[in-house]
């Protein structure tokens, strides 16, 4: 089998988890190299011996016979990035989402489309292995004909208010990935939002112009729904919950636990918490969507996750986030 050479730009956390798993995991696959303005992540990449540090996406992408690369820096980068691999052919992972501008994405996605390279956007949720396995009951149809998709999404914690200023805010850089759930496990597409927000976790978060908990109904095209809730804090961990409810029947993916031990004393019943945050919780997705991109570049096939579902995700947060603002429901017709 022929060795794929990949490189990775930006190695904060999503970085060095795609490091550790390419290189750990992959026999097939070379990291050839890395990019980071931060002289210190020279370290991680000599640990894992990779034979190129650099500090710029150009000196990156021309590395000797480099197949593709693996896109993990700040948001605002992600775009440009993908711009110029592409039109320097190579293959592309970014992590989600392309851009905040719809405009941009079509653009990218156009870029991508005719430079004939793969494209694969990091919803890596659609990976995890019970997520996964109530998709498989809603295609096979043990439920039936879905009708209502509930998901369940908060943090343990809100993020730093600097981040919130740039992320686009909680719909483009949280319920982003369950935009993509609610399309990804009922096989629809969504034709209308209807979002409620308020601030209700940290002053500073509404001070910065976004919400930190919200409600969203989803409308899709046969006029069955999706509800979507979210908050940035859940004191007792990182709540990741997943119903698919239909005409013969209900499939549900929980929380998942450290350990499965319950305590039962004269004070009640007992257990351990959910796991913690989303490094942990989704741990083996990151590896998975690893597996199937690398496939995806052996096989020549259709990435599982295009530039077509960031484009969607991006204009249904788009269309959450006026439903907000205008207090209506609001169609996708509207924005794209």
């Amino acid at each position: 089998m022929k060795t794929i050479k990949l490189a990775i730009a930006g190695l904060g956390r999503i970085g060095k988890i795609h490091l550790k798993n390419l290189c750990r995991n992959f026999p097939e696959v070379d990291v050839v190299g890395v990019m980071d303005v931060l002289d210190e992540s020279k370290n991680i990449a000599d640990e894992f011996n990779v034979n190129y540090f650099v500090k710029t996406i150009h000196e990156l992408i021309a590395l000797p016979d480099l197949d593709g690369i693996v896109i993990c820096s700040p948001t605002d980068t992600h775009a440009d990035y993908v711009e110029k691999a592409a039109k320097a052919g190579k293959h592309i992972f970014c992590e989600k989402p392309l851009d905040l501008s719809l405009d941009r994405v079509q653009e990218i996605t156009a870029i991508v489309e005719q430079a004939g390279v793969g494209l694969m956007l990091g919803f890596n949720r659609r990976f995890d292995p019970e997520f996964k396995k109530v998709r498989e009951l809603v295609v096979n149809g043990s439920i039936g004909e879905p009708q209502i998709v509930k998901i369940t999404s908060r943090d343990p914690g809100p993020p730093p208010v600097e981040y919130v200023k740039v992320s686009g805010g909680i719909f483009l850089d949280m319920t982003i990935h369950d935009f993509d759930m609610a399309r990804y496990i009922s096989g629809k597409q969504v034709k209308e939002v209807y979002a409620k927000g308020a601030v209700m976790v940290d002053p500073e978060i509404g001070k910065a112009g976004d919400i930190d908990t919200a409600s969203i109904i989803l409308t899709f095209e046969d006029d069955t729904m999706a509800i979507i809730d979210n908050c940035r804090r859940a004191v007792y961990g990182y709540d990741q919950r997943l119903e698919v409810f239909g005409s013969k029947g209900m499939a549900q993916a929980e929380n998942n636990f450290p350990d499965n031990h319950k305590l039962y004393t004269e004070s009640g019943v007992s257990g351990a918490l959910p796991l913690h945050f989303f490094l942990e919780r989704y741990a083996a997705s990151y590896n998975q969507e690893m597996k199937e991109f690398i496939d995806a570049l052996v096989s020549g096939g259709k990435m599982p996750v295009d530039g077509n579902d960031g484009l969607m995700s991006i204009a249904i947060g788009l269309a959450a986030k006026k439903s907000v603002k205008e207090n209506r429901p609001v169609r996708i017709s509207e924005i794209i």
